[in-house]
């Protein structure tokens, strides 16, 4: 009996506290919880400080590099330097020319512009850390690539 006497008075009395509570709107409540928008100096300089840790192992090494591979922007020359060397002190040479081969496929069609601007930039560190570029290993072909043979002399 006090289930049933319940049950008619909260079926009237939600549908009056639903009509008392103010609606929101999705997006803005979304948008109260997004962090605040960083400049792109704070963006360098929190990757920068974060590859030039000297704790910093190859997890995190290569977490901090899939980051900035997941943005949708080439990252600027320092950073690239502080992850190099981070790559070095965590003697992981394969990753750094892999990283390399990613940045070079972010410049997707400007790759002719902004890549030799890139590895100029970066040229430095990479003689002073004694690392090849892929060009320079031959990645940028196919492992089977060959000579045609009518052009062999």
């Amino acid at each position: 009996m006090f289930k049933t006497v319940v049950g008619t008075l909260s079926s009237p009395l939600r549908s009056m506290m639903l009509q008392t509570i103010p609606r929101t709107n999705a997006v803005a409540m979304a948008r109260c919880y997004s962090k605040k928008h960083e400049t792109d100096d704070e963006f360098d300089r929190r990757y920068e400080a974060y590859f030039n840790r000297p704790d910093i192992d190859g997890w995190e090494t290569r977490k901090g590099i899939n980051d900035l591979c997941g943005h949708d922007l080439i990252p600027e020359p320092q950073i690239i330097c502080a992850a190099l060397r981070a790559c070095r002190r965590n003697n992981d040479f394969a990753l750094a020319v892999r990283m390399l081969e990613a940045f070079k496929n972010k410049c997707g069609s400007k790759v002719a512009e902004i890549y030799p601007w890139l590895l100029q930039e970066i040229r430095p560190t990479l003689e002073e850390l004694g690392i090849n570029t892929p060009e320079e290993l031959g990645y940028d072909k196919p492992e089977l690539w060959l000579e045609d043979v009518d052009d062999m002399h």
